[in-house]
């Protein structure tokens, strides 16, 4: 993060960061320092999924001096992070009544070697506004996630008080060649529980390279259609849709859409989404 990202950041947030890299790197480091706070500043960076990673700052520097107290500090942590959540001038986000629509995913949503606001939520909210669609929206990605990671971190993700989630999720097992059962249980997990908070969900799925097997991809690829088919949510197909495969629309490394591959993503799922966003609108 560039000195000229803090300098924009607005006072509280800009005390929290400074705040949160004098604990992490001038104090000397602890074995049980929590590695939660570095992936998150890290993964979630500053786009408008600023709630998690700004409360997790700050929470991080009021609690740092427990630490001399043991794992005292890992029980007033938690405390300490809800107090900041109501505290936070992001908070205004959801104050705003404006829909909130998050995100939630591995690399594809996070961004990963885009420039900074072209990730795929950024790009989305870009044409949801060019298109009169008011709405705000959390960036929930985290590299290297698992369907099993998602479901790990929701509870934080839920933080944001979204209305709307678009889950992509499920590559990363794909490059593992994890069980699509349990796969399929973890999104199942996720979708229940965004269900119980009363979130509407538009469910984007992923496809098996056909060198895993038919056997895998064929198993693999249906968890996403059986899921949306019992839970009767919004689904969308496959999220990389006209972009897989197709070297000008990713980057070097085959894997991650390049800046017209998440422009043309966008395009594609955004009827979708303007159907998800329509069902949080009370009548």
């Amino acid at each position: 993060m560039g000195w000229w990202v803090i300098e924009n950041l607005p006072a509280l947030e800009k005390l929290a960061f400074i705040s949160y890299m004098h604990v992490r790197f001038v104090t000397k480091p602890r074995r049980d320092h929590d590695p939660g706070v570095v992936i998150l500043v890290k993964h979630m960076c500053w786009h408008r999924a600023k709630i998690k990673g700004n409360a997790m700052m700050i929470a991080e520097f009021f609690c740092h001096p427990l630490g001399l107290f043991g794992r005292c500090r890992h029980f007033v942590k938690p405390m300490a992070l809800a107090g900041m959540m109501a505290l936070m001038p992001v908070s205004s986000i959801m104050a705003s009544g404006q829909p909130v629509l998050m995100v939630l995913g591995d690399s594809l949503v996070a961004g990963h070697g885009l420039p900074q606001d072209e990730a795929f939520p950024d790009v989305l909210g870009r044409l949801l506004k060019e298109d009169g669609v008011d709405v705000e929206i959390v960036n929930a990605g985290v590299s290297g996630d698992t369907t099993a990671g998602g479901l790990a971190r929701l509870d934080w993700s839920l933080a944001a008080k979204p209305d709307a989630a678009i889950i992509v999720l499920g590559g990363n097992d794909l490059l593992r060649g994890l069980d699509p059962a349990a796969s399929y249980r973890n999104l199942d997990d996720i979708i229940e529980q965004l269900a119980a908070n009363h979130v509407e969900v538009l469910l984007a799925g992923m496809q098996a390279p056909r060198n895993l097997g038919a056997d895998y991809a064929n198993e693999f690829d249906a968890i996403y259609d059986r899921l949306a088919k019992r839970h009767k949510i919004l689904f969308y197909p496959f999220f990389l849709d006209g972009v897989a495969l197709q070297p000008a629309m990713n980057q070097p490394d085959g894997m991650h859409p390049n800046e017209q591959g998440v422009a043309h993503i966008a395009t594609k799922i955004l009827p979708q989404v303007k159907t998800l966003i329509s069902k949080t609108l009370k009548p």
